[in-house]
């Protein structure tokens, strides 16, 4: 009998691309919760049938693949596993899930992309195939790194992915004359700009804004975890009235970030007060140095930073090049006279200013969101 061959519609996908997609939007359930992991989603198909699924929900706790598969029995080898990051194969906060693939008998496993970890990295991929699974890589590959790009990015560089978030005016002002601020975006902006410290690890500021503004840096108009939150503080200047020095009322924690020439006594008194204090190096200027700081964050699985001021702190992570991503809402309102949101880039000429080639722009409440990617 001559076989039939069927011609694929434009714009049809395959099955494989169909569950992948499913479990990419399992996956984002997890988002504000599970970090520094990664958002993972899978799912169990059996002859086209989706018969279980599960995602991470928070760090600390079960993966995907334990969601999906647990409640299920063994035997599964007529059953495809679609898993939008590679299984892990060591032991962390949980057992490899690697393990409990092979234990379950799982026949066929689908994968988005491999994981960037250095302690997985193929390996998970290798294992599943040395016993005899059926693995397929790639599926939705792009779409599955693009939405762990923050993990990605401290997996391959070593340091956090930077976010610069601020609201000004039309004419580019952050503040008054006299430093007032409040507020100048909307309240749903105000909302939006709480769901991007819940996704990030740490929300950083410089000293002044602590002092000017005495600012909680939790979140609190959306549901979501509370970032750490890291203050710039090269000479431990902090006020001793300032919000963000009480981590139990707030919840969450408060880091300082200091150089060698801040006080010991200082620090001794805000550690006993339940801040931790960090001392890096720091550069020509005196203050912190940014480089040090980020493989400082780094280390301590921190993979990324929403940067929220002030005017010198923007300014001086553009200068410094560590910026990946900015958020700017530009509120329908002119100040006139008052506090540039970032001051001296030693820019000459047009053409040598900070393009970025990504960029989208939305309706933000009573603003607009112009969200830039490097």
């Amino acid at each position: 009998m001559r076989r039939q061959w069927r011609v694929k519609r434009k714009g049809e996908i395959s099955q494989d691309a169909r569950f992948m997609k499913l479990a990419l939007d399992l996956a984002k359930r997890g988002e504000s919760w599970v970090s520094p992991n990664p958002m993972v989603g899978a799912l169990v198909v059996v002859e086209g049938r989706v018969i279980s699924k599960g995602y991470h929900r928070r760090f600390g706790e079960g993966h995907a693949e334990v969601e999906a598969l647990g409640p299920l029995e063994e035997n599964l080898q007529r059953a495809t596993l679609y898993v939008t990051l590679e299984p892990c194969c060591h032991w962390g906060k949980t057992p490899p899930c690697t393990e409990l693939i092979l234990r379950k008998g799982v026949g066929r496993v689908v994968v988005g992309v491999l994981d960037p970890n250095p302690q997985v990295s193929g390996r998970g991929v290798r294992i599943l195939r040395e016993a005899g699974v059926e693995v397929k890589v790639g599926v939705l590959e792009e779409e599955c790194r693009r939405l762990n790009h923050r993990f990605f990015y401290w997996m391959e560089r070593g340091l956090p992915w930077v976010t610069l978030k601020w609201a000004q005016s039309m004419d580019g002002r952050i503040a008054t004359a006299s430093g007032h601020s409040q507020w100048i975006s909307s309240l749903p902006s105000r909302r939006r700009a709480h769901r991007f410290r819940s996704i990030h690890d740490a929300v950083l500021v410089g000293v002044g804004t602590v002092a000017k503004d005495d600012p909680r840096l939790t979140v609190r108009h959306v549901r979501g975890r509370n970032p750490v939150r890291v203050i710039l503080d090269s000479r431990l200047r902090v006020p001793d009235h300032a919000k963000v020095l009480d981590p139990e009322l707030l919840g969450g924690e408060t880091w300082i970030v200091t150089t060698p020439q801040a006080p010991m006594e200082r620090s001794r008194t805000l550690e006993a007060r339940g801040v931790r204090v960090l001392s890096v190096g720091s550069d020509p200027s005196g203050r912190v140095d940014l480089q040090e700081l980020l493989r400082l964050l780094a280390d301590r699985e921190i993979s990324s930073v929403l940067v929220e001021g002030g005017s010198q702190v923007l300014t001086s992570f553009l200068r410094a090049g560590l910026v990946q991503r900015i958020l700017c809402f530009v509120a329908p309102l002119i100040l006139g006279r008052g506090i540039e949101a970032v001051g001296e880039l030693a820019v000459g000429r047009v053409d040598q200013g900070i393009r970025f080639p990504r960029y989208t722009i939305q309706r933000s409440g009573e603003e607009v969101l112009v969200d830039c990617f490097l």
